[in-house]
């Protein structure tokens, strides 16, 4: 009796235990619905509800004809919400198979079956946010909206477009470094993207967003709570026809010369605005691309181009003069415990300090600034800071390359220092560095910012101009010096290491330029030199200048006027045929003939008939491609069809023009020579199979 009266017991007070627990939770339960229910409600909200960035479309770059350069292309991601109510299964399960075959077909990426079991799957598992594909075209949606099912339209169709942006390079690598990139929280922001970010990129809008489960964030509504802002444009200074003109120049002299890197800069004289930069250097795969930016980046030694500060410098100071003579002592001469040489074996006797200069004499140039200066060699010094030869030109573009003149007070100055450093070694500047320098000879001593930008604007309206910077009103103490130095420049051409470069239409002034290359604490070798050719024309009124540096030639040449000259030459002969209009025609004594023949791009021929003054035939306005073929008294204009079905007769052509013309009609071409086209594999008027390939001999 006793045990029984034990066990109730227990009973009793485990059931009171129990009703006491189950009453503090109730008490509980209410108490958070009642009293926090408002605080948990709102934590859960949030963590099922956010506000979500939208992608701004990021403003364009352009050239300066407004040709685009870089520009937001719209990408989609396709989605599709499964569980749609506007439609039953039937419906669907009648249909859904037909829109698994036009998906499999169109984007070729899935089978029938596996786009099947997607949307199937979709279905059971009520996916309203199920995804299909990542980063169609707006092509492409046009296209899939016409598909089975989706063709009812957004809401009763279910399909889900999210939008994004994908930056696209209409002219892939043309310009490509200077161009550049902007990566989204990285530090490696390259060129004009990365410079000019802020402006590019616009402003985020915001939408609600619901967590639909797996991770996923479906929009809550349809419309967006704050609507994005686009971007500003950049209209660069960049010439793309003057820009593939160099870049194509640039490639042939690398190849032909199997060189490591090089760079070409064209920038307007008066305004300092970049016309063209390439930049080529060669991958692991041993192709050139543009990998860096040399132009800007790289500052290395100048070699013989840095021999015009120098003698600008002794002249400015009244320290020499053109018509003091030297001698070059046979081509060698000893400074302290290093000899210096002259390229040209057993030197050239006396010469004067012009003809020095003209020759581009190491021994001649030297002579003459280690007499000027030897026992004051702080004075040299400051007369190149006085260029702002020291200074950086404080590009907007990211990484310029920081320039080296050491002063008598540095560690490493010795007393070959003087006599090494007027002839461009012990110093370092970036291509770019020296260009400024010889534009501002053309400039008459004004020394301009150089850039890259010309306008900002905001929906095709201009929100901001830039104008010329001006960095130094002069570079000298006395004008005439200025006047001098183009004189110096003007007879390299004339008479000295560039000769080659002289045409009877326009006048090229400028410098040679050859330099070993140091390898690092291995001194120079014989086998590594940069070659490079700066200047600017025409030479009696300056508009352009220029400069081309090839650096680790190996074919043998090594000489700046023969293998950067070249370069200098073609890029100039463009700019001079499609951007200069003289107002004096040519001389009297100088006869002009009309080429006996012309093929080719019909805007280009005329533009080369502008230039030379010749009358042009009528008829050559009206056609794309011609073929012109002149005799003393005709010219007879044939038009070139320009057909996917037909081959075209290529002979006379240059390569350029043969090249576009064939891989526009689909067709691989490989090319062999330099000049025009004389032979081509496929006679003219065969039938085109596009795929096929073409071997055209240039000579």
């Amino acid at each position: 009796m006793d045990n029984k009266r034990e066990i109730l017991s227990k009973v009793y007070l485990v059931y009171f235990v129990m009703v006491a627990i189950g009453l503090s939770i109730l008490g509980k339960a209410a108490y958070i619905q009642l009293v926090e229910g408002d605080e948990w409600r709102e934590k859960a909200k949030k963590l099922s509800i956010k506000y979500e960035d939208i992608e701004a479309v990021r403003g364009n770059i352009m050239a300066v004809d407004g040709s685009l350069l870089a520009a937001s292309v719209p990408i989609f991601e396709l989605r599709m919400d499964a569980g749609n109510t506007h439609y039953n299964d039937e419906f669907f399960y009648e249909n859904v198979d037909s829109l698994a075959w036009h998906l499999a077909n169109h984007f070729r990426d899935r089978s029938r079956a596996e786009y099947l079991n997607i949307l199937e799957k979709g279905r059971k598992t009520n996916n309203r946010y199920l995804l299909l594909k990542r980063n169609i075209t707006y092509d492409d949606l046009k296209k899939v909206r016409r598909f089975p099912i989706f063709r009812l339209g957004k809401y009763k169709g279910g399909i889900i477009a999210e939008p994004k942006n994908r930056r696209e390079l209409p002219f892939k690598w043309l310009a490509f470094r200077t161009i550049g990139w902007d990566k989204e929280g990285k530090d490696n922001d390259i060129g004009l993207e990365g410079a000019y970010s802020h402006l590019l990129e616009g402003e985020r809008g915001q939408r609600l967003v619901q967590r639909i489960g797996s991770g996923a964030w479906r929009p809550v509504n349809d419309e967006t709570e704050i609507e994005p802002r686009d971007g500003h444009d950049l209209i660069t200074s960049i010439d793309i026809n003057i820009q593939d003109v160099a870049e194509d120049a640039l490639m042939r002299q690398l190849i032909a010369n199997e060189a490591d890197h090089g760079c070409v800069v064209l920038m307007e004289v008066k305004t300092g605005f970049i016309v063209a930069i390439a930049n080529l250097g060669k991958n692991k795969e041993g192709i050139y691309e543009e990998k860096y930016n040399y132009a800007i980046g790289e500052s290395s030694e100048p070699g013989s181009t840095f021999k015009l500060a120098s003698l600008l410098a002794a002249i400015d100071d009244g320290l020499a003069t053109l018509s003091d003579t030297v001698d070059t002592h046979g081509g060698a001469y000893r400074f302290a415990n290093r000899i210096m040489k002259d390229s040209h074996e057993g030197g050239y006797g006396r010469i004067s300090v012009k003809r020095a200069f003209e020759l581009s004499s190491n021994v001649g140039i030297s002579r003459t600034v280690h007499a000027a200066y030897r026992d004051k060699p702080q004075q040299f010094i400051d007369k190149l800071y006085a260029m702002r030869l020291n200074q950086p030109l404080g590009l907007e573009i990211p990484g310029e390359g920081k320039p080296s003149i050491k002063d008598t007070h540095h560690k490493y100055w010795s007393k070959v220092s003087l006599p090494w450093m007027s002839i461009g070694y012990e110093v370092a500047l970036t291509p770019l560095q020296t260009l400024s320098l010889y534009n501002t000879i053309a400039n008459n001593g004004v020394m301009v910012k150089p850039q890259f930008v010309k306008e900002i604007r905001m929906a095709g309206e201009t929100v901001q101009r830039f104008e010329t910077v001006v960095l130094a009103q002069s570079i000298t103490k006395n004008p005439e010096t200025i006047a001098i130095a183009r004189k110096l420049l003007e007879g390299v051409v004339e008479n000295g290491t560039a000769s080659h470069l002289k045409n009877p239409f326009y006048r090229i002034a400028g410098k040679t330029g050859t330099a070993q290359i140091a390898q690092n604490n291995a001194g120079y070798n014989k086998s590594n030199y940069k070659a490079s050719f700066a200047g600017y024309f025409p030479a009696d009124d300056p508009k352009y200048s220029m400069i081309v540096v090839i650096n680790n030639p190996r074919k043998g040449l090594y000489y700046g006027g023969s293998i950067a000259g070249p370069v200098f030459k073609e890029v100039a002969d463009k700019v001079y045929s499609t951007r200069l209009d003289f107002s004096s025609k040519p001389s009297d004594t100088l006869k002009v003939v009309a080429p006996s023949l012309a093929k080719g791009f019909s805007k280009e021929i005329q533009l080369l008939y502008k230039s030379m003054h010749l009358p042009l035939p009528v008829e050559a306005e009206q056609f794309t491609w011609v073929s012109m073929k002149a005799t003393d008294s005709t010219q007879a204009v044939n038009y070139i069809e320009a057909s996917e079905e037909k081959m075209p007769d290529l002979r006379g052509m240059g390569a350029r023009d043969a090249i576009y013309l064939l891989e526009s009609s689909g067709i691989k071409v490989q090319f062999n020579g330099k000049g025009k086209v004389k032979k081509q594999s496929i006679p003219a008027g065969s039938k085109l199979v596009k795929g096929s390939k073409c071997i055209i001999e240039l000579g």
